[in-house]
């Protein structure tokens, strides 16, 4: 059977080099969330839903980033995770992909259906709503500084995200209890946030059995409309993370560690080694400090996306003529101890103001 045109269309772009790819429309891409990856975790969600005893299902579709506008019963999913390609492009322009794996997607969305669910029965309207979360009209801005020690809110999505607004508050609290297997009134034992999951918890098994005064199927932006190529859209996406680095990690990092040019012979990248003892590190430090490992491990992630940055390199693992020098323990011992300052730095606000 002769491909359509729309078919031949949505694979064109495939095999083209970065910088073609990036001349291409994502009007012209052509994916599809029904034909990609995205459609069982939709259906693994609708799922969770269902063992909750809830009847409402959100709906999903593909655009320019993860949002729930306000007057819909659905969320939006970024284009770039309907297709591998895209997402290695994502990777290579952005350095991360926000929801690139299984976990982390239906994190976020757990997350959005969250909104949607509240669009759909005019949730924040209520008056335990509002005592439980706070006034949803508070305004959003454009960026927030979080209490990492704070346990009046639920540990979801990175960034103490629940912080920024009563809205994605309650939108992480429903998206812990959501999840299966979260045990969170164990989790959160003792928790201020233990009062916000109970809530949920009586609220949903409340509205379990009603339909939802808000039903639509309307799509915001849809990806098969977004007319600005993909470089365009890396570039606007570029501009708005920008501010966002972490210079006092730059100086530290740069002064144990150096980059490339400096750094002894075949000296392993520091974002390798980052990961290989990512685990061992956040244990350690959280041991010796009593602080969350929540807190150590994102300390950890920034360093990573820095270290990346400067093509930072680890000086105690180095060639030697022919054969590896490796003094493993004493990089750990090195790190362990950066990594212990800047967490100290970071909980007492030496650290940015995130963006929305």
């Amino acid at each position: 059977m002769p491909s359509t045109p729309r078919a031949r269309r949505s694979t064109s772009w495939v095999d083209l080099p970065r910088e073609q790819l990036l001349d291409v429309r994502i009007a012209d891409l052509g994916v599809t969330l029904e034909d990609s990856t995205l459609a069982p975790r939709v259906e693994a969600l609708h799922a969770e839903f269902e063992r909750r005893g809830l009847d409402f299902r959100p709906y999903a579709w593909l655009s320019t980033d993860w949002f729930a506008p306000d007057d819909t019963s659905g969320f939006a999913i970024p284009f770039y995770l309907a297709h591998p390609r895209l997402i290695r492009l994502e990777r290579s322009q952005m350095l991360e992909v926000e929801g690139g794996t299984t976990e982390e997607c239906m994190k976020l969305m757990r997350h959005e259906a969250a909104h949607a669910l509240d669009n759909a029965y005019g949730l924040r309207r209520r008056k335990d709503w509002r005592e439980t979360f706070g006034p949803a009209g508070v305004p959003y801005r454009s960026s927030y500084t979080p209490d990492p020690t704070s346990r009046e809110y639920v540990l979801h999505l990175d960034y103490w995200y629940s912080q920024s607004h009563p809205l994605e508050d309650f939108a992480e609290t429903f998206a812990v209890w959501l999840r299966p297997g979260s045990r969170w009134r164990t989790r959160y034992e003792g928790w201020p946030a233990l009062q916000k999951l109970d809530y949920v918890d009586r609220l949903m098994k409340e509205i379990s059995g009603t339909p939802p005064r808000l039903t639509t199927r309307r799509k915001e932006e849809p990806a098969g409309r977004v007319r600005m190529t993909l470089r365009s859209y890396y570039e606007q996406k570029k501009r708005i993370y920008q501010d966002e680095g972490t210079p006092a990690f730059d100086g530290q990092l740069s002064r144990m560690f150096p980059d490339a040019q400096t750094a002894p012979e075949g000296a392993p990248k520091l974002t390798s080694f980052l990961r290989q003892h990512r685990e061992k590190l956040v244990r350690r430090v959280a041991s010796g400090t009593g602080q969350h490992r929540y807190l150590v491990d994102h300390v950890v992630r920034e360093m990573i996306t820095r270290a990346k940055l400067r093509d930072l390199r680890v000086p105690e693992i180095a060639m030697r003529g022919k054969r590896r020098h490796a003094d493993t323990e004493g990089a750990l011992i090195d790190t362990a101890i950066l990594l212990t300052s800047l967490t100290s730095q970071f909980l007492y606000g030496g650290h940015n103001r995130y963006q929305r």
